[in-house]
């Protein structure tokens, strides 16, 4: 890393807002240090916005199908992915393949034919990532042995493993694999036991930051029950939360901040190699 420290978002959804909108978050996030985030893509039908909206940010994006959306694209989405990746290979803002993986905390994607479907994706996508020599980004809830069984049988060439949450066994699995784990808003929930342990006993080199904006938002976000009840929306989350995401975790494991402002970008870059071209780091 060079003289130019920023802290990276390895994930966030900027495409629900407007460009406008995102635009002010970009500006905003920048103002507390954030100087970059990645953007994942959950479908075909956001292929292009997420890629226009990576350029006028001067930001990077994934392309990949996200498992909650396996029921209105099918496996016929494998091919537009395919196509999409061929056409802007050569873009250097193309970081990943993502956001793709397995979700089995949803009832119905537990359930034939979902279950099946979601799996055939995944690994299509895994030969995707082969063919054009690109990092995934990994979707794993409720599914990292299946996730990482896949990895097993199609090895790709790291990545991340979003929103971590399993063992240190699975842990230290996708970290032989190359891989770095996603923390965000949910280390800082005061329930958060088992993910907290992780974050404090993990290697300096294993995580990467990312808020998965407008979801996942830290405690000091999150709205009450009483305050729900009352009619009080849930504030979106968003990339100007990540630096405070990163002293939280940096104090959980009793780090200088300033040293951990060092380490963290440099885990993206490794997770996400494109990046240092991109960012001239």
């Amino acid at each position: 890393m060079n003289q130019r420290l920023i802290w990276i978002d390895t994930h966030a959804h900027l495409d629900v807002w407007s460009l406008a909108a995102a635009q002010e978050l970009a500006s905003q996030a920048a103002a507390q240090g954030v100087g970059h985030c990645v953007i994942p893509a959950v479908e075909p039908a956001n292929f292009e916005t997420v890629r226009e909206l990576a350029h006028a940010l001067g930001y990077s994006y994934a392309l990949g199908l996200h498992p909650l959306y396996v029921a209105r694209n099918g496996a016929a989405a494998v091919a537009q992915l395919a196509a999409a990746l061929e056409r802007w290979q050569p873009d250097p803002r193309l970081v990943a393949v993502g956001e793709i993986g397995l979700d089995f905390f949803v009832p119905e994607l537990t359930q034939e034919p979902l279950r099946s479907l979601q799996i055939e994706l995944y690994r299509a996508q895994l030969k995707l990532a082969q063919q054009y020599q690109l990092p995934v980004i990994l979707h794993v809830r409720k599914s990292v042995d299946l996730a990482l069984k896949g990895l097993r049988e199609i090895p790709v060439c790291g990545g991340i493993a979003h929103a971590f949450n399993g063992s240190m066994q699975q842990a230290n699995e996708f970290l032989q694999r190359g891989f770095k784990l996603g923390f965000g808003g949910a280390v800082t929930y005061t329930r958060a036991l088992h993910l907290q342990d992780l974050a404090r006993q993990l290697p300096a080199d294993a995580m990467v930051l990312e808020t998965d904006a407008p979801d996942i938002p830290p405690t000091w976000l999150c709205v009450s029950a009483a305050e729900r009840a009352a009619g009080q929306p849930q504030t979106p989350n968003t990339p100007v939360q990540l630096a405070r995401i990163a002293s939280f975790i940096a104090d959980l494991r009793e780090a200088e901040l300033a040293a951990w402002q060092v380490q963290c970008p440099a885990n993206s870059l490794a997770a996400l190699p494109k990046l240092a071209t991109l960012l001239g780091l």
